[in-house]
């Protein structure tokens, strides 16, 4: 999953886009509004966290105009500004949670997470293809019962795949959800990624199927 970060604390950027990369997301940075607003509409993203108190253009802004023009990403709201009244304009302007500074980064990841799972139209944390069990909560794939070892980010790509389960993922929407914007990965790094979880699925391996010049879908067994 991919998240775009608007921060301008220097130190709590660094720390939270570590953090989230540790967990397995991408993440974009922004330190300032102007830069997150062009970010936000050049690139396809699950979750956009924003502060309010932003350099060159205000969070405010930057949410207000994103509506606008129809980009319709959703927004958690980090930010200090903890009365009611910021909070309901923050939600009445579009954001889709807020939460106050300080805060803890496990609360963080579980709001970021139930974003994630309002935009792919789920609710259970738990998300089951076949025999094959993807807990998004945990961060933990299985298949037949047994947990597979996973890289961050192959468990990034089958996530996406289960979410989508069913449906061709073509290649450039990956790679989109799974690096950030100045990533230079080597052009292949999808194909060794779906190489080595069809390794690891052992038995399951075709469960992910390959559709030639379109992308690949995890088979839900109905009509693939």
């Amino acid at each position: 999953m991919r998240l775009l970060l608007i921060e301008d604390s220097a130190r709590l950027r660094r720390s939270l886009s570590h953090g989230l990369r540790r967990e397995g997301y991408a993440v974009d940075v922004a330190a300032d509004g102007r830069e997150g607003l062009w970010l936000a509409q050049e690139n396809a993203y699950d979750v956009i966290i924003l502060d309010l108190m932003l350099p060159e253009v205000d969070g405010w802004t930057v949410l207000r105009t994103l509506r606008e023009k129809g980009v319709s990403t959703y927004v958690l709201i980090l930010s200090a500004k903890d009365m009611v009244d910021d909070r309901v304009r923050g939600l009445g302007l579009g954001a889709d949670d807020y939460l106050v500074k300080p805060f803890s980064f496990p609360e963080l990841c579980a709001r970021i997470q139930a974003l994630v799972r309002r935009s792919y139209g789920t609710k259970s944390p738990v998300l089951r293809v076949r025999d094959l069990t993807v807990d998004t909560g945990a961060r933990r794939v299985m298949h037949a019962g047994r947990t597979l070892e996973l890289t961050p980010r192959e468990y990034s790509l089958m996530e996406l795949l289960a979410r989508r389960a069913g449906d061709v993922v073509s290649r450039k929407e990956l790679w989109e959800h799974l690096y950030e914007f100045d990533s230079t990965t080597e052009s292949n790094v999808i194909e060794v990624m779906i190489y080595s979880l069809r390794r690891k699925l052992g038995a399951g391996a075709d469960l992910i199927k390959t559709r030639r010049g379109q992308g690949y879908l995890l088979d839900r067994g109905d009509d693939a």
